[in-house]
């Protein structure tokens, strides 16, 4: 049946299944594409024990190597450290909070948490030593996946997800913030390579599998969590849950 024939609510409803199928199909492409890269280089890396790509990003990065250059790689590794990534999803959730935008404070928190534990648990499974020679201190701990790059992809992704999403009226906006967002995660990357505390192989593979995870995670949340919130925004004390955003 033609969209012409269709009364407005049936029309709106139709459009709002085309636009869910055109994302479940984004979604279940970059998913497998990430888990895929993941795995391949994986392979290359502890089955294959290829390991060109790394000398070369090191090379490329010493010849950038200066005072300027370090000063400025520290400033930049320090938005995807531990350091800023633990206050950070804080005030973020608790400003979706008071928002009452309670959909994406769930996300923050349980895509945060649930990632930390995914990271240990793969750097304990793959158990890769950090590079020998790191340009200033070492680093602690094992070093694939890169961490740093994993955890900025999570939580930069999500941002990108939300700007996306919400930022409608304001397409230049839009478009600027997520080219922003875009060059913070690889300069992120980039760092942790410059300053020898990961292999590009580590980085790669951290983007890899947090993209995979981000997209899975938060599909599966927005499938789960809208009921739990329709019973809170129904309750008196919520006044009828219209300030939950979509």
């Amino acid at each position: 049946m033609s969209q012409m024939n269709l009364s407005p609510r049936k029309k709106k409803v139709a459009d709002k299944v085309v636009i869910l199928s055109k994302e479940l199909i984004i979604l279940i492409f970059v998913f497998t594409i990430s888990l895929l890269g993941f795995l391949f280089i994986a392979y290359r890396v502890f089955y294959l024990d290829k390991t060109g790509a790394d000398e070369k990003a090191f090379a490329f990065a010493h010849s950038l190597v200066s005072d300027r250059t370090t000063d400025i790689m520290e400033v930049i590794t320090f938005f995807g450290s531990h350091y800023f990534m633990i206050p950070a999803n804080v005030l973020l959730c608790i400003f979706f909070l008071v928002k009452k935008i309670g959909r994406y404070s769930i996300k923050v928190s349980a895509i945060a948490l649930s990632s930390v534990l995914i990271m240990f648990g793969l750097k304990l499974l793959f158990n890769r030593h950090r590079p020998l020679i790191p340009l200033l201190a070492p680093a602690k701990g094992l070093s694939f996946p890169s961490g740093h790059a994993f955890m900025s992809v999570c939580f930069y992704g999500l941002l990108m997800i939300i700007i996306w999403k919400e930022e409608k009226s304001h397409p230049v906006l839009k478009w600027f913030l997520l080219i922003l967002v875009i060059a913070l995660l690889l300069c992120i990357g980039f760092s942790r390579i410059y300053l020898r505390v990961h292999y590009f192989t580590d980085v790669l593979a951290g983007y890899c599998i947090g993209s995979t995870w981000l997209f899975l995670s938060s599909y599966l949340i927005d499938r789960i969590q809208p009921a739990g919130l329709k019973k809170i925004n129904n309750s008196p004390s919520m006044g009828g849950g219209k300030g939950e955003a979509a």
